[in-house]
């Protein structure tokens, strides 16, 4: 077979990267092959299952609709312009977000932090996606196995208050409090109006526990690998790896269906909702008369509509410059970014009618309040939510679309993450990454999902819920504010923008006053007053009210050192490979590699007529006192 762009050079199928086309304008590293791919992919990485089992329970215990006002005020003062940003990062050097460090040397270890993160939380979220195949898996039934107590239920298995204690008279003018149990067992009768209740675990609760996860007491408790659980991850890390044999070209063709399928679904499950009686009462509860405007001044509203915009966008993950670097140079990453940040927003506001719709119903028929059946988290999806479907008619059917849906929304998330750590291999190895790309993806889907066996064994909730409370939090915001202050402080955010323009053309100063105002100041106060909070807040993780041991608390701070200590030892590495003395040697690290710039040498202009080229990683990587690098 002859290649196509390098006539005088005949090559086999197995030794060329085949997910570049000739078509490409980055014929090394390949580009998306519409601009709907790279949008899509955007959308589904950024729309995950937050949007569905998070902000619908934060709008509701933050005042209703007037969480609204917080949500996209810190949209736009620190997701848009962080998003923003990275989206411009990749693109302008077309290269994931380890190489992308170019442009700052001594800050290179926040790249492979963010890489770390990445894959510790691709790990647990995979796990996540097990859960949902499984009970869409277990849904294909005439009716729901949770719809009823069964054999795997105990005596607290009720969706009505059950009777703990009763008075009983034994003897003769004696009367004692009692066991039920103990009760029921002598064949006694309780004195009316003596009865003393407790709430009842509903049936989705005791399958949640006792089949699903067949979950253990504690952490200490590891107990076997749940096989159902194991296959249906081992099914998600096929999808994923499918997905993905191809890098984008593969990927960027499946989240048309990943990416959109779940907004069909939403409204399927919104119209659905919106007939069922009691629909009005929880969409009130949501968003409608229950809004309470005083909750504004309470400063945790403030912090968790910060938190959630942070998160939901994606951002500092190494997943938008991932994906962006794949973008041809002139795109447009300013309006995809405006368009990807309000989809995402808009889609969680559009899933919370969905989901409280659906409870107010729940609510209605079991005679509570909204308040009372409302949960968030795993708790949402894998507990209130299946137990409102259960008693809808048809229950089957609505919890396939449900869970299928999570799967989608899992899935596309997931994409993004692997394509950040194959980006990053991929940067740090082209040549390798060419001739091996299917092997490599697979390997890594391979040894991901061997490290996840521990989250499904039956203890895996507490290893999900512990990477997902030490990994997944301020690591995060560590990084992010570092990113700003590298590229804002120490690169130039004057120099940042002019890099942009390359791009997408010169624009009038006071177009850039709204950005420069974000990421100079605005932004990184914000970040730094959520980690401030964060760390201040920080307590020991448990589930379901039971405790870690400390061994479990003492590996969870190990598991986020290692992450973001190569932030300090990335910069020592850097400072001893320059030249001069230690001031010399720090100022050289603070400026761009000789190698920073756009990739391809006709985008360059005069700016950066004499960059290296940036296939060359060795020599020209060390610093030296004029803070240019040694040639090859």
């Amino acid at each position: 077979q002859v290649c196509l762009r390098c006539p005088n050079r005949k090559v086999t199928a197995s030794s060329e990267d085949f997910h570049i086309r000739e078509n490409d304008e980055n014929q090394d590293r390949g580009n998306w092959s519409k601009k709907s791919d790279y949008l899509l992919s955007m959308v589904g990485y950024a729309v995950g299952l937050g949007n569905v089992w998070r902000f619908p329970y934060l709008t509701y215990n933050n005042g209703g609709g007037a969480f609204l006002i917080p949500y996209a005020i810190m949209l736009a003062l620190a997701g848009l312009p962080l998003f923003f940003l990275e989206c411009s990062l990749g693109q302008f050097a077309s290269l994931g977000p380890v190489s992308v460090w170019r442009i700052l040397p001594l800050f290179q270890g926040v790249g492979i932090t963010m890489v770390l993160i990445s894959i510790f939380v691709t790990i647990y979220y995979n796990v996540i996606i097990a859960y949902s195949l499984y009970y869409m898996f277990a849904s294909f039934q005439s009716k729901l196995p949770w719809e009823n107590c069964s054999y795997w239920a105990d005596e607290n298995c009720s969706r009505s208050p059950i009777v703990t204690h009763c008075n009983v008279s034994i003897r003769s003018n004696e009367i004692f409090q009692m066991n039920k149990s103990w009760v029921d067992a002598n064949n006694l009768t309780c004195i009316n109006g003596s009865e003393v209740y407790q709430p009842g675990q509903l049936p989705s609760e005791q399958y949640w526990n006792k089949v699903a996860l067949q979950r253990s007491s504690g952490m200490d408790e590891t107990g076997v690998i749940v096989w159902y659980l194991a296959l249906c991850l081992l099914l998600a890390w096929l999808i994923v790896g499918a997905a993905l044999f191809k890098g984008i070209k593969s990927s960027g063709k499946v989240v048309y269906f990943t990416a959109i399928f779940p907004y069909v679904v939403l409204l399927i499950l919104l119209i659905r909702g919106a007939t069922l009686d009691g629909a009005s009462k929880g969409i009130s509860y949501y968003i409608g008369a229950q809004s309470n405007f005083t909750k504004l001044r309470e400063a945790e509203v403030w912090k968790d509509a910060a938190t959630q915009i942070f998160y939901s966008l994606s951002v500092a993950w190494g997943g938008l410059v991932a994906l962006s670097s794949y973008n041809k140079f002139n795109n447009n990453c300013y309006s995809d970014a405006i368009v990807v940040c309000l989809t995402n927003c808009l889609t969680s506001v559009f899933a919370g009618f969905a989901i409280f719709s659906i409870l107010g119903h729940m609510a209605h028929i079991s005679g509570k309040e909204v308040s009372q059946v409302v949960k968030s988290g795993f708790d949402l999806a894998f507990i209130a939510y299946p137990e409102a479907l259960a008693q809808l008619p048809g229950g089957p059917f609505w919890s396939i679309l449900f869970f299928f849906m999570l799967l989608t929304l899992g899935l596309d998330s997931q994409f993004a993450s692997i394509e950040t750590i194959t980006t990053t291999i991929q940067d740090l190895f082209p040549k390798v990454m060419k001739k091996m790309r299917v092997p490599i993806t697979l390997g890594c889907c391979l040894v991901l999902f061997l490290l996840g066996l521990v989250c499904v064994t039956q203890a895996g909730i507490y290893w999900v819920h512990l990477i997902d409370h030490f990994c997944a939090g301020w690591g995060i915001l560590i990084a992010a504010i570092l990113e700003l202050i590298g590229i804002i402080w120490i690169y130039g955010g004057n120099r940042f923008i002019e890099d942009i323009e390359m791009m997408i053309g010169a624009k009038r100063w006071i177009f850039w006053l709204w950005w420069r105002a974000c990421w100079f100041v605005i932004t990184p106060i914000l970040l730094i007053a959520i980690l401030i909070w964060s760390l201040v807040q920080f307590h020991r993780p448990d589930y379901a009210k039971i405790p870690y041991p400390d061994w479990g608390v003492a590996l969870g701070w190990c598991m986020i050192i290692f992450c973001i200590i190569w932030i300090p030892i990335m910069a020592i590495i850097k400072i001893i490979q320059a030249e001069g003395n230690i001031f010399q040697r720090i100022v050289s690290c603070c400026r761009p590699a000789s190698n920073w710039g756009p990739y391809l040498e006709r985008h360059r202009g005069e700016r950066y007529k004499n960059m290296v080229d940036p296939k060359k990683e060795t020599d020209h990587e060390i610093p030296t006192v004029s803070g240019s690098r040694k040639p090859e």
